[in-house]
């Protein structure tokens, strides 16, 4: 099911992860690592494809919608097992 936040929403939790979780996320998906931080707002596209994010100019970095969650929800509980 589609998630909509702000892009800074999203940079936030990207940028809250510890070390090497992109890299974790991208293994356990079996995924490149640039298409995780695509995903998260990167614009590696040679590298990585594109991972299902769209992004609308707005406030707040503007409005992210994404198609799949998978990769959040992983972030989230990577950030989650932290506390």
């Amino acid at each position: 099911m589609p998630k909509t936040l702000t892009f800074n929403q999203l940079r936030k939790i990207k940028d809250s992860l510890p070390d090497g979780s992109i890299h974790e996320i991208a293994d356990k998906l079996d995924l490149k690592v640039e298409t995780v931080r695509n995903y998260f707002g990167g614009h590696n596209f040679r590298d990585g494809r594109s991972a299902g994010i769209h992004i609308e100019s707005g406030p707040d970095g503007g409005i992210v919608t994404l198609d799949n969650t998978e990769i959040l929800d992983m972030a989230e509980n990577i950030l989650a097992s932290q506390n």
